[in-house]
């Protein structure tokens, strides 16, 4: 996520600099500095921001679980964390989750290939329009 992103993501959710610091658990100036481009954003506030806008946006479980989308099968679901605690709409949160068949352990690492995911995909165009 660049600065431009993190700022537009923020007005969408209707909130000033101030409460997004208190939302996200920083300083007023680590939100000047995200997007003023001066610091990048870190995963763990990436990661909040995106939670936020999809409970906005979404509510809850109204996506189809992303074992039904990916028409993942049953061996790996099974596995999957997504699967176990019933949170397949929020698949891209969770992370440990089976995706390609590979578990993908860092944010930077699972969210390249969320990005391309029709689960996530369904997220951002509702609220990314």
């Amino acid at each position: 996520m660049n600065n431009k992103q993190f700022s537009a993501l923020r007005k969408r959710l209707e909130k000033t600099q101030k409460q997004m610091a208190q939302l996200l658990g920083v300083s007023i100036k680590a939100i000047h500095s995200y997007e003023q481009g001066w610091r990048s954003i870190p995963m763990h506030v990436e990661r909040q921001l995106y939670f936020l806008l999809y409970r906005k946006f979404f509510g809850k479980n109204s996506v189809d679980p992303c074992w039904t989308i990916r028409a993942c099968p049953k061996s790996l679901r099974e596995k999957c964390p997504a699967w176990e605690f019933h949170t397949g709409d929020l698949c891209w949160f969770i992370n440990g989750t089976i995706c390609d068949g590979v578990v993908h352990t860092s944010w930077t690492e699972k969210m390249k290939l969320c990005l391309t995911c029709d689960v996530f995909k369904q997220t951002l165009a509702k609220i990314d329009p």
